[in-house]
Parts: structure tokens; sequence; C-alpha cells
């Protein structure tokens, strides 16, 4: 009898530690699986790359997970504004003769005298300590970049010869939108070329669309008669 109940009790140990290992091997499946997905969500919409890409992908995943994207594009933007019309904060952040601890509790104590999101602080800090503060403005491009490719918009750059009108502009951007099959918006910088004499000239990315009279010119004179 008592036998029998020890083999019983082996038996019912034996399942009991199988069953604790399964649970524990699909406790830690699951917890490395909402890691993942976790890390996933918050991950920048596009791959960029480089140093720069480097500070702004971190940038973009810390706002994502605080739901801070908007509020720190516009830091940033701020900032890049900033830089481009003062010349002062132009040359702190490009002067090399301010140490790194200096330039790091300097931009600090601008940004917490603005109430400047941490994200953003964390960043210029960042950037402070490690030299490259003159890099903050390509660090907000490349933001810039992820969020537009967050929201869907394309940058579309047209040159025409004359002036577009608002018409006209808005016609070029809807083909652009149609043709690439964009989500968002059709962001776009016009320019104007009097040598192309007449049509336009489309820059989406790399894709370049060249439907001047210009080209066409040249394109005939090409041609063997």
């Amino acid at each position: 009898m008592f036998s029998a109940l020890a083999r019983k009790s082996a038996s019912s140990s034996a399942v009991l530690r199988n069953t604790t290992v399964v649970v524990r091997s699909t406790a830690v499946r699951t917890f490395a699986s909402s890691e993942a997905d976790e890390k996933l969500k918050h991950a920048p919409p596009v791959s960029v790359y480089g140093t720069v890409a480097r500070y702004a992908n971190a940038t973009y995943s810390a706002a994502s997970k605080q739901g801070l994207l908007n509020q720190v594009e516009s830091e940033l933007n701020g900032l890049a504004k900033a830089a481009a019309e003062s010349q002062a904060f132009s040359q702190f952040l490009e002067n090399p003769l301010i140490s790194r601890n200096d330039k790091s509790s300097m931009i600090e104590g601008i940004l917490q005298e603005k109430k400047i999101s941490t994200i953003t602080t964390n960043l210029c800090t960042t950037l402070a300590g490690n030299a490259r503060l003159n890099e903050l403005t390509k660090v907000v491009a490349t933001y810039s970049t992820l969020m537009k490719a967050k929201r869907g918009e394309v940058d579309a750059t047209i040159t025409s010869a004359d002036p577009l009108t608002k018409k006209e502009t808005e016609q070029v951007a809807a083909a652009i939108k149609a043709t690439s099959k964009a989500k968002g918006e059709v962001i776009i910088s016009s320019k104007v070329d009097p040598s192309i004499i007449g049509g336009i000239q489309v820059q989406i990315g790399d894709q370049f669309l060249d439907l001047s009279i210009k080209s066409r010119i040249e394109e005939i004179s090409r041609m063997s008669v």
C-alpha cells in the first residue's frame, strides 16, 4: 500500500514538475513577445541611418512611449527656427571652445527656463555631452522626416518657369498623391526657374520627373533627322 502511494506521489510530483516547467517557459515566451511588440510599436516608421539618425531614432522612440511625438516635433522645430534666426544661439551651438560640460549645463538651463520637455532636453544635453550640439538642426530635420512618414506625408518640389497659382499647385499635389498613393498630405515646395521655358519639373524624394519645355527641346535636338 505504502509503495503504491509512493509511486503515485512520485508520479504526481513528476507531472507537477513538468507542468511548472511548461508554465514558466510559456511565461518567458509571453514576456519576450510582449516586449518585442512594445518595442516595435514605438519604433520609427522608416529606416534612417548614420550618426545623426541614431539620435533622431532614439528621440522618436522615447517620445512615442510617452505620447509626446507632436510636442517634441514642435519643440525641435522651434529650436531649429531659433538657430536660423538668432546669430547668438547659432554661434552657441557651433562654438567648439565651450567645454562639453559647460555647453550641456547651459543648454539644459535654457530649455528648462522655456519649460521644454525632458525628452527634448535629454536630446540636447546628450548632443552637447558628445560634442555634437552643432548637429542639432540635422537631427531636427531627420526627426521631421520620421514624423512625415508616420503621417504618410510626401515632400515634393515643383519647379516652374512662372509662379504657379494656388489652383495649379493643388492640381499638381492631387496628381502626385494619386500617383504615389500617399496616405497623408503632399507638402509642396515651389521654385521658379525661367530657364526651363515652360512646363514643370517635379522632385519627389530621389525621383525626378521632367515635364519642362526645355527638356522637350533638348530631346528633339538629340533626335537624328
